[in-house]
């Protein structure tokens, strides 16, 4: 299979799964939460949401294998593309892929289409407010029944994950079991990269509009 055939159904392997994987993402992201906020349901009821959640994960596994013989770069395809890669291992990232599912219900709808500037900050607010979102309920999980924990409720998590991925950290709160310490340097590096993103991208706007400004009131003098 020559190159631009393989790029071909490369892309119409996406454009098929863009659609299920943005669903897949939202049905572990509402399994996953409900598993965690209500520990209270009956067992078959937990079973049944950890077969949800099973049954994302498989789906991104088959997306990940099609890429993968897509690729046709066998064991280089891991390094290539790491970033799917670690999305696909990290379950704490899945839920990024409902981003991928806002843009193909906009595509269909024929909705306008935003400015680069624009894309690029309204995806990565939607991506922290998703990783946030799924962080607080990993952090909820693992900490809320830890010995001498001081994140024992829901909303403490929510809170110790806005000040962690703002880059606040104000201290008040913090994990204190080994995997809760591990999501949190997941969660202060993500934080860094996106807020990056957004003021970089925000910053650049604002130069561009200001150049455009200065052009129309043409030089001194003039």
């Amino acid at each position: 299979m020559d190159d631009d055939s393989r790029t071909r159904r490369w892309e119409r392997w996406q454009a098929r799964a863009a659609l299920p994987l943005g669903i897949a993402s939202l049905l572990y992201l509402a399994g996953y939460a409900v598993h965690v906020l209500v520990p209270d349901l009956p067992p078959a009821a937990h079973d049944v949401l950890k077969v949800i959640t099973g049954a994302a994960w498989a789906v991104f596994v088959v997306d990940y294998a099609v890429h993968w013989r897509l690729s046709g770069r066998g064991l280089g395809f891991v390094t290539r593309h790491w970033l799917d890669t670690l999305v696909m291992l990290l379950p704490l990232l899945w839920p990024l892929r409902i981003v991928r599912l806002y843009d193909v219900v906009r595509r269909r709808r024929g909705g306008a289409r935003l400015t680069l500037h624009a894309r690029v900050m309204l995806y990565a607010g939607l991506s922290t407010a998703l990783l946030g979102f799924s962080g607080a309920l990993a952090v909820y999980q693992v900490e809320r029944a830890a010995p001498h924990a001081t994140i024992r409720t829901f909303g403490d998590s929510v809170w110790w994950t806005c000040s962690t991925l703002s880059t606040v950290g104000y201290g008040d709160m913090a994990p204190v079991t080994a995997l809760g310490r591990v999501i949190a340097v997941g969660m202060m590096a993500c934080g860094l990269a996106l807020l990056g993103v957004i003021t970089g991208s925000f910053s650049s706007l604002l130069l561009r509009r200001f150049a455009g400004d200065a052009d129309e009131e043409g030089p001194p003098g003039g």
